[in-house]
């Protein structure tokens, strides 16, 4: 067995090494990247720079929200998993991945894979299409940090279960197969859905709904943890993390969506107002919501509720007025807290509840933005658009559940997915990266023994 798993990463090292070579030889000048470079907007450029930067950070962010609420002894495990997302998204979006979700439109299903590939052609100059006014190179950057942050907002539902390499593995094949083509329907000039006017302006359906389908077809293709049991909720390991990880969100949300208005102007404005009034008020909205319900008034609820704010308002943010937007986060947080109640009830083991927070918010989201955008609303009296976007709930939903679950089985196939009882119990962190923290915790708080304890220390 180890044998078998050293010939993985050998391969894994082998198809690095190739990449590494072929780009060696397949670089372009810095004359030929500096063609086009009249028109670009230098304020523009700047804030597309920062807002790339803001972005990034929200995947860090993830990591410390995940690991936060995880059983103790899946901590690492859990933040590494959102974390090396930075480093395999980043060379397969360098690769083939940008051009696929915008590399000439094929029927307007999925780009060119050579239109863009190895970033040839993708400069210092501006795209008429794209990037009008700032370089093509910053746009395609800017729209990684979206392709990094979507597969890893799928690890929180299989948290404490999968497998890290069977894990990579899956998301290389879901960047390629479901991210790209989905955000080549949606965000390219002649992708079928933006032709059919559906509205997106940041991504509640290209980020969010894609992440909380796949979640929610993980958990049933791996299925159950040993100890989880319908009613019962796990400790979080460390709250002060996921408070952290909450904070470095919302701040980087602000590059997520007023970024998406692709310049520095009234549209970003309104992006990051609209983002954060409803995230505003969808925390105030759960957290509320448990009290009235008999619950205390947790950090965990205000932290998911603010999350939940943030992704229902993605699609609509640069659409919406703010009044608008703090009926968003409300109604999103109440739906999203009772899909997490009923989720609890079942025996489906999302053990973050992705697709309760993230793939309903999105839902929502997308549903409010067919509602209340400007002109095209519902509420200004054309159903076109609120059909279409129904009509893309559903495409949309079909396409990255069924490929998804599609792509677990085929990742099974080739690498175990799950892994065995016994690492299990032991805790990722230590089976999968002989790592762990420093101080383990009470016992019986986490499931970990005083034997096991003793091993730790």
């Amino acid at each position: 067995m180890a044998e078998k798993i050293k010939q993985r990463w050998i391969i894994t090292f082998v198809v690095l090494t190739v990449v590494a070579i072929f780009g060696a030889f397949s670089s372009h000048t810095g004359v030929d990247m500096m063609v086009g470079t009249e028109g670009i907007d230098g304020a523009d450029t700047a804030w597309m720079l920062t807002a790339a930067c803001l972005v990034l950070l929200m995947t860090p962010g993830l990591s410390f929200f995940y690991g936060g609420m995880v059983n103790y002894k899946n901590i690492i495990s859990t933040m590494l998993q959102s974390f090396i997302a930075l480093g395999v998204i980043s060379l397969l979006w360098v690769f083939v991945g940008f051009s696929l979700a915008f590399g000439d439109s094929i029927s307007g299903v999925v780009g060119n894979p050579m239109t863009f590939f190895m970033f040839k052609d993708v400069g210092l100059g501006v795209n008429a299409d794209l990037a009008p006014t700032f370089p093509l190179i910053l746009f395609a950057m800017f729209q990684l940090k979206f392709a990094i942050i979507t597969p890893a907002l799928i690890t929180g539902s299989f948290a404490g279960r999968v497998r890290f390499s069977g894990y990579l593995l899956f998301i290389c094949l879901f960047s390629l197969l479901i991210y790209s083509p989905l955000a080549h329907w949606t965000w390219h000039p002649e992708g079928f859905l933006r032709n059919w006017g559906v509205l997106d302006f940041a991504g509640g359906t290209v980020v969010h709904m894609s992440a909380g389908f796949a979640a929610i077809a993980g958990a049933m293709v791996l299925g159950r943890r040993k100890d989880h049991q319908p009613n019962k909720s796990h400790v979080p390991a460390n709250i002060p993390f996921v408070l952290l990880g909450t904070g470095m969100l919302w701040f980087g949300w602000f590059g997520f969506n007023a970024g998406s208005s692709l310049g520095a102007n009234a549209g970003a404005a309104l992006a990051f107002a609209t983002t954060n009034t409803a995230s505003a008020s969808a925390m105030l909205a759960w957290i509320f919501f448990d009290a009235i319900r008999g619950r205390k008034v947790s950090a965990m609820g205000a932290c998911i509720g603010a999350v939940v704010g943030l992704v229902a308002i993605t699609p609509a943010a640069g659409f919406v007025t703010i009044g608008q937007s703090i009926f968003i986060g409300f109604i999103a947080a109440i739906i999203s807290n009772m899909a997490v109640h009923y989720k609890n009830k079942s025996a489906l083991d999302d053990t973050l509840d992705v697709f309760p927070c993230h793939g309903v918010g999105g839902i929502v989201g997308m549903i409010a933005t067919s509602i209340f955008a400007e002109n095209v609303g519902l509420i200004y009296g054309d159903p076109t658009t609120f059909f279409y976007h129904l009509l893309a709930l559903v495409i949309v939903g079909v396409y990255t559940f069924g490929g998804s679950w599609a792509l677990y089985k085929i990742t099974n196939f080739i690498i175990p997915i799950r892994v065995k009882p016994e690492q299990e119990e032991m805790g990722l962190d230590l089976s999968q990266h002989g790592e762990f923290m420093a101080a383990p915790p009470v016992v019986g708080q986490t499931g970990i023994g005083e034997e096991e304890k003793l091993e730790l220390a």
